[in-house]
């Protein structure tokens, strides 16, 4: 069977972005407020240690991020995590990581819609909330329609916003510790939670599995920047701009994660559902901002927070749509539906429009559910990540051949791998399950595809 498609007349994604465009998409789809979102979560999960989560969740990200880069660079193509492991170990490895990674790039835009009509519902209680499902979703459709570049334009301003919004409020936060008041009331000489105390990073009720099960929720904060090799066929000088972009974007995230976390740690130094109740599990923003800034400050960045969920929910969808053309074109899905691109408007149309159908089951959905079920499909795809690195350079192509090259090639993917792994072992059960169940639907669709396994895995050869 001939698997190669024609390449002259088809239509093709544009190379128009640059390493400012793609920091500024995986800062939204990053989406730094949601830091606010998941710290009372995350503080209940770390027992009062989200800094020292986050030192942990941006140590595997960085170490998988630079495996991120390598593999770009041998294979500078949309599909991330799928593309990789099918080149690089085995084309039906490489369709069941694409497969457990979609359920992770599918649900991505739906925390986004969830945390809209969240803080909607708390401004305007009397709306229905399908009535700010629909709209969003029909908005964060549109938008993706016309290009990977008008959503960066789009997304520019809101980012820089944020991180106004953000420094606003960690100054406001510390103001009120250096004035010697945390949640809780005034600080006393005695009390562990004092301005420049390491307590938040290491105390005497540090529990190491409890930070990195805090760790493996926040892979959810960072699943921006793999996202952003989906945009490799859009990308000017890809094997340059790709890795740095996705490096830079991790590490500028996490920095701004830790230091923020940090302040809010001593400030709510407490058990996180005395502050914050049910609110924990449903997103704890309205109550923070309510706590620390007032009713009127609020009421000002929920309205904002608003319009950067949809940001972030713009840079998801585009990331979806894009993995589904890739794994279409190859043909182990419909490339009929899903590897067409739009002759004018140069867009996966096809996947946006379904992208946007499946987020209207926002409607429906627990924001908890969802996180968890996308630290799976994340985690899935920094494993492999890593683990390709190892078979392209070192087994497949032996390229290892100095000493930077066995650090580069093999320590730093071994590493990036563990540090991982050690997050598989605090993921939640129920997710777990679920996520094992989508890989198990995936195993029986390729057996199909395949003829019981016994014809090759469909893969895209591209005339260079």
């Amino acid at each position: 069977m001939n698997n190669t498609l024609p390449t002259s007349n088809v239509a093709r994604l544009q190379r128009n972005l640059s390493l400012w465009h793609i920091i500024i998409i995986g800062l939204a789809y990053i989406q730094p407020m949601t830091l606010l979102d998941t710290f009372g979560q995350v503080s209940d999960a770390s027992i009062g240690h989200v800094p020292l989560s986050y030192v942990f969740a941006l140590l595997a990200v960085l170490l998988t991020s630079v495996s991120y880069g390598h593999m770009i660079r041998a294979y500078p193509s949309s599909g991330s995590a799928y593309t990789y492991t099918q080149k690089a170990i085995n084309p039906s490895m490489g369709f069941m990581v694409g497969w457990s990674s979609w359920l992770d790039y599918l649900l991505s835009p739906l925390v986004n819609i969830i945390l809209a009509v969240l803080y909607l519902e708390a401004l305007f209680p009397s709306v229905n909330h399908w009535v700010w499902v629909i709209s969003l979703t029909a908005l964060m459709t549109i938008v993706n329609l016309f290009g990977s570049k008008i959503v960066a334009y789009f997304n520019s301003w809101i980012v820089f916003v944020q991180l106004a919004i953000i420094i606003l409020f960690t100054f406001m936060t510390f103001q009120q510790l250096e004035a010697g008041r945390n949640a809780d009331g005034m600080i006393d000489a005695t009390n562990a939670y004092q301005l420049w105390s390491l307590t938040p990073f290491w105390s005497e009720m540090t529990d190491i599995g409890k930070v990195i099960g805090g760790a493996t929720i926040l892979c959810f904060s960072f699943t921006g920047f793999d996202a952003l090799s989906s945009l490799a066929e859009e990308t000017k000088d890809v094997k340059r701009t790709l890795p740095r972009a996705m490096f830079l974007t991790s590490l500028f995230a996490g920095i701004i994660f830790i230091i923020s976390t940090y302040f809010m740690q001593l400030y709510f130094p407490g058990d996180a559902l005395g502050y914050f109740g049910d609110a924990v599990a449903e997103g704890t923003q309205p109550d923070i901002l309510k706590i620390v800034g007032g009713a009127v400050f609020q009421g000002w960045v929920l309205g904002f927070a608003i319009v950067t969920v949809m940001a972030s929910g713009i840079s998801a969808h585009a990331g979806v749509s894009r993995l589904m053309y890739v794994m279409g074109r190859d043909g182990v899905i419909s490339k009929r539906i899903f590897g067409q691109i739009h002759p004018t408007l140069r867009t996966p149309v096809n996947n946006i429009l379904i992208a946007g159908a499946i987020a209207l089951t926002a409607g429906f959905i627990n924001l908890d559910t969802v996180v968890d079920l996308i630290s799976f499909g994340a985690l899935t795809a920094f494993s492999f990540v890593n683990i390709s690195v190892i078979f392209h350079y070192a087994l497949r192509n032996r390229l290892v051949k100095s000493g930077g090259d066995v650090f580069n090639y093999i320590i730093v993917p071994i590493l990036g791998f563990i540090s991982v792994f050690l997050m598989w072992l605090e993921v939640d059960e129920t997710s777990l399950k679920v996520g094992l169940f989508w890989a198990a639907i995936g195993f029986i669709w390729l057996g199909i595809k395949t003829r019981g396994f016994k014809q090759p895995v469909p893969q895209y050869k591209e005339d260079v």
